[in-house]
């Protein structure tokens, strides 16, 4: 809720203007009659889907992905982000780009596929990575520590 979206959204509007070839998502707040209901995956193309909804029952035979009142949706997920992910790693020095993660955090972090393809981007290819992570309460999230301690990343605290 300090603006880690709305930055990154700015910041890509204007690498897209400078001619930038960037790829990748963020996360968009989803409203219903002023409360929030959950949050979508958006991609710089245009796709959308559920990453969560709010539940309104706890209890449920099937599994499930939950943070707080939130269920998430992991095959959403992954549908959207891993092949934009998996092609980021495939691709030649000549396909240099910037990608957009918004955010690494506790949903997201339910995808081990998403965990190996972050990993794989940070340390495969040449591929400068914009991503939002959150400042940590509580147990902290692996991969984001991870990143967090990388000497080649630059983190800028945002408030």
């Amino acid at each position: 809720g300090v603006g880690k979206t709305t930055l990154i959204q700015k910041v890509t509007q204007a690498l897209k203007s400078s001619g930038s070839p960037i790829d990748g998502f963020y996360t968009e707040e989803i409203r219903e009659r002023g409360r929030r209901i959950g949050f979508d995956v958006v991609t710089l193309s245009g796709m959308r889907g559920p990453l969560s909804r709010v539940s309104p029952d706890s209890s449920t035979s099937r599994r499930e992905y939950r943070v707080g009142q939130y269920v998430v949706d992991l095959v959403s997920f992954e549908q959207l982000v891993l092949p934009m992910l998996r092609n980021v790693n495939h691709g030649s020095d000549a396909d240099r780009k910037i990608f957009v993660i918004d955010e690494i955090g506790k949903m997201e972090l339910f995808s081990q596929a998403f965990i190996q393809a972050v990993r794989q981007t940070l340390t495969g290819s040449g591929t400068v990575l914009l991503g939002t992570i959150p400042i940590p309460k509580g147990k902290p999230l692996d991969l984001v520590e991870e990143i967090r301690s990388r000497k080649d990343v630059k983190v800028f605290n945002v408030s």
